[in-house]
């Protein structure tokens, strides 16, 4: 059981409420309250939580503060009642009759709602892990199996304002001559800030924009030759600069962050959470299961993923942790059969699968029955990490005389190569893994938990867009669900195990 807080002592340097439990308002609202409300769930899951270092993190001094711990129950109730952006909580403050009995007549501006929200960044990730570590202590779950997996969110910002460096130049050189000369506020353009505050803001966002784009053009340079951008093609979000472009579930090309979410297997609980800007899955599984083992204590003995998160880096990790990864292996080879676009680079219709690979004499075995010899070793640039590649050539007498020369390579004089990464052994024997009735079986959980919780967050939570600009706002948004989720599955927990055990009645037929 989580320890709560809430004591008077701790209270006094706060703003005293309107209302009392006695006042004859707050009684109204108490008596038109159902008993299983969600705003009395809410009010007692809360007082769970040890809020501790929030109430400390207020000085004390000048115009005494709102109550946090009040704040906080609105905050987890308009979440649960898909109402996620700070807007929407100042109406009910006014509005709504089970916000205003969680707030005891408190009414909270629209700016110190919005103050309220990025105040609560230092907090979440410790009240995560007081939640789930209860819930283990309790036997809500053995934390040992998990899921995986992300969903695009799109960003609070505009699609149509995307810059390049040259447009991006240009109005910055914009702002620093209107600043200089300060013109009227007729002779300004549209787009451009009309007070000196608003001003002073769109310049930092500029220049925040302007890092950020230095910082992907590099990356761009950086790429070979067949896979670099154009320069002029390089973007940035003048709006939300540390969003990453591409394109979301509707095929629209927007501003979008990655929401990973880390689900437990044996229970409604999420384990972990994380928002990135980035659109693929690359280097993510190490620090989710790190999160979970910050959180619970140790890290799970299985592991659920989907094929972007199959790599030989995260195979790597897994066999030193302990934790047996099952998800489906994505062939780089080409087929027709399994209807995969054919990549730049695949000059044959014979894949790599095609040739058996002699473990005891490291060497590659090729249709006909010839071996193929190892030649080098190599590094290739993955992502975000190198794998050393091995090399192996069939001799070209072999490739010459060859009856399926045709479809195999097109340089017999050269003869064909194969690749083989360091630690492929690992993906062998995920294939094989994958190819049993028990993974089967259990990799079927993946539909119905983590991607039930994202369609939860979307459908019924409001997590159709972010709402806030910027990356740690992004972050505050998906902990506060996830702490709302997890808050409200424990407390369920905790109240069924209160209940008493329903009577077994005796029939008159098993009496006689």
């Amino acid at each position: 059981m989580v320890e709560g807080v809430t004591a008077v002592g701790k209270l006094e340097r706060f703003a005293p409420t309107p209302w009392s439990r006695d006042s004859v308002e707050w009684r109204t609202l108490d008596e038109r309250l159902p008993s299983d409300h969600l705003a009395r769930r809410v009010d007692a899951a809360v007082e769970m939580l040890d809020l501790g270092p929030l109430l400390a993190s207020y000085l004390g001094v000048g115009k005494k503060a709102l109550r946090p711990d009040l704040l906080l129950k609105l905050v987890i109730y308009e979440l649960h009642s898909n109402r996620p952006s700070p807007a929407q909580w100042a109406r009910d403050v006014r509005d709504s009759g089970p916000v205003r009995w969680l707030l005891m007549g408190l009414q909270p501006s629209r700016a110190r709602l919005y103050d309220f929200r990025d105040r609560l960044a230092p907090f979440l990730a410790e009240w995560n892990a007081q939640v789930l570590s209860a819930a283990v202590a309790e036997g809500v779950t053995p934390a040992t199996r998990v899921a995986l997996d992300s969903s695009s969110v799109a960003a609070h910002a505009s699609r149509r304002h995307l810059f390049n460096a040259e447009r991006l130049q240009k109005r910055r050189a914009a702002i620093d001559e209107h600043q200089r000369q300060r013109e009227a506020a007729s002779e300004k353009p549209r787009w451009l800030a009309r007070t000196e505050v608003g001003l002073r803001e769109q310049k930092e966002r500029y220049e925040r924009a302007a890092e950020v784009l230095k910082e992907r053009l590099a990356a761009n340079d950086a790429r070979r030759s067949c896979d670099r951008k154009a320069a002029a093609k390089v973007l940035v979000s003048v709006t939300d600069p540390e969003a990453v472009l591409g394109r979301d579930k509707l095929n629209v090309f927007r501003p979008l962050y990655s929401v990973q979410l880390l689900r437990d297997l044996d229970s409604p609980l999420v384990f972990a959470y994380e928002v990135l800007p980035q659109i693929n899955d690359n280097g993510v599984l190490e620090p989710m299961l790190e999160r979970m083992s910050d959180s619970v204590g140790r890290k799970p003995t299985e592991v659920l993923v989907d094929s972007g998160y199959v790599s030989i880096r995260h195979l790597a990790f897994c066999a030193l942790a302990g934790v047996t990864l099952y998800g489906p292996c994505q062939e780089n080879d080409f087929s027709e059969q399994n209807g995969k676009k054919k990549q730049h680079n695949q000059h044959t219709e014979l894949p790599k699968s095609a040739f058996r690979w002699l473990a005891d004499e490291r060497i590659y075995e090729c249709p006909e029955g010839h071996r193929l010899l190892f030649d080098k070793t190599q590094q290739q640039r993955r992502a975000d990490y190198a794998v050393a590649l091995s090399l192996y050539t069939c001799p070209a007498e072999h490739c010459l005389a060859c009856p399926r020369q045709s479809a195999c390579t097109r340089t017999p004089k050269k003869g064909r190569t194969v690749s083989r990464m360091e630690n492929e052994e690992l993906l062998d024997e995920l294939r094989l893994r994958m190819q049993t009735d028990e993974a089967k079986r259990l990799y079927k959980l993946r539909s119905q938990t983590v991607e039930l919780n994202y369609a939860d967050l979307k459908e019924h939570r409001g997590l159709r867009r972010f709402h806030g600009r910027g990356l740690r706002r992004a972050r505050v948004e998906i902990g506060c669900l996830v702490l709302t989720h997890n808050l409200l599955q424990l407390q369920a927990h905790q109240n069924h195990a209160r209940e008493p055990p329903a009577r077994e009645t005796t029939s008159i037929l098993q009496v006689a």
